[in-house]
Order: C-alpha cells, then sequence, then structure tokens
C-alpha cells in the first residue's frame, strides 16, 4: 500500500512538474495577424487595407478620453494603409509622375479645424482629400475639394493647393504606409512612409 501511494505521489508531482515546464504562449506575430484578415466574415468581408485614422496633437485622443481636451484637434488624416507585401512600390507599381491616391480605396483626406499655412500659403480650416504625384527626388502634395470620391478621380479645377516636398531614401522599408503627424517648432509636420521612401510636409500654426 505504501509503494503504491508514494508511486502516485510521484506521479502528481512530476505531472505538475512537466506542465511547468510548457513554454509561455507568445503574442501572435505578424503571419498570424494578416491571416486573421483570411477567416470570413459573414456580415462584411475584412479589408486587406485598413482604415486608419492619425490626428494632431498626436496625443488628442487620450487627452480625449481622460476629459483634456479642452480645443478641437487640429488636423487628421483619415486612410487606407496598403501593405508593400514584397513589392517594388516606388518607380514600378506607382510609376513616377503619375498621381497617387496615398492610400487604398476611398480617397485620403485631412481635415483642418483651423487655419493652417503651407510652404507660405494659407489653407482655410475644412476636409480636403490629398493626393500626391511621386518622383524620384521629390513629391508633390496636393489638396482637392472633390470630397466623397471612391480611388481616385482628379478634378485638377477643384485643387486649393499643390507643393513639392523633398524625399528620403530608407534603409529599412516600411511594410504598411503609414501617415502620421509628428510636433514640430511652428507646428507639425505630416510624415508619410512607404517602402523605402518617407516625406514630410510641413504644416504652420503661425498666422
Amino acid at each position: 500500500m505504501r509503494k503504491l501511494m508514494a508511486g502516485c505521489i510521484f506521479l502528481v508531482v512530476f505531472g505538475c512538474n512537466e506542465e511547468q515546464k510548457q513554454p509561455i504562449s507568445k503574442s501572435p506575430d505578424s503571419s498570424t495577424v494578416f491571416e486573421h484578415h483570411n477567416v470570413p466574415n459573414p456580415l462584411s468581408p475584412v479589408d486587406k487595407s485598413p482604415v486608419d485614422i492619425s490626428y494632431f496633437p498626436v496625443n488628442y485622443l487620450q487627452l480625449k478620453m481622460t476629459g483634456q481636451d479642452k480645443n478641437p484637434p487640429v488636423a487628421r488624416v483619415i486612410y487606407s494603409r496598403p501593405f508593400k507585401d514584397k513589392r517594388k512600390i516606388f518607380g514600378t507599381l506607382q510609376k513616377y509622375g503619375e498621381v497617387w491616391r496615398m492610400g487604398a480605396n476611398e480617397a485620403t483626406e485631412i481635415e483642418f479645424f483651423r487655419d493652417v499655412t503651407i510652404q507660405g500659403k494659407k489653407v482655410n480650416a475644412g476636409r480636403y482629400i490629398l493626393y500626391c504625384i511621386p518622383y524620384e527626388n521629390k513629391w508633390t502634395i496636393v489638396l482637392n475639394n472633390d470630397l466623397f470620391t471612391w480611388g481616385l478621380k482628379i478634378d485638377a479645377a477643384k485643387d486649393v493647393l499643390r507643393v513639392d516636398i523633398p524625399i528620403e531614401k530608407l534603409t529599412t522599408p516600411f511594410e504598411a504606409l503609414t501617415i502620421v503627424f509628428e510636433n514640430a517648432k511652428d507646428g507639425t509636420n505630416l510624415i508619410m512612409a512607404w517602402d523605402d521612401v518617407k516625406a514630410s510636409l510641413a504644416i504652420s500654426l503661425n498666422k
């Protein structure tokens, strides 16, 4: 009987030790996240280029949630985020000198909640389509009044601003198109990056 009890105790202790040796589960990697996009949705398919929103001030959403937002945001960008997916983007998929909607699906929008200045030109508060004409050494950034368009149907008569900005070549590419604001001395910089290219549009809040 004593031998039987000792054997049982050994099995229980050994089993507990084996359970503790199981590896701790890790957060899903990017491949697992991408797989979730392929899971059928009975209500609506999950888009491969998800919609995202960037605000300035960059911490505006935290301020809003904690009740510390004393003023409306200065600006926000609404865009869909395509992925590089092993493709060469600029100069190949996106031809130099041809218009680019800076995203996927519905046209990318930028909204200013107050008047701003871009390269010495006043831009009134309001909503605009944001699109680009990329070149090898620069981007031409355009604001346009033709809202609520799918894809990019250019009506140049509704352009309200057209400026050139330099680009920076990156050694580490961005897998997903990324458009965010960053703090700057006189306002904010709108940072746009995808594949091995990064550009910055200075937006001044000075009147």
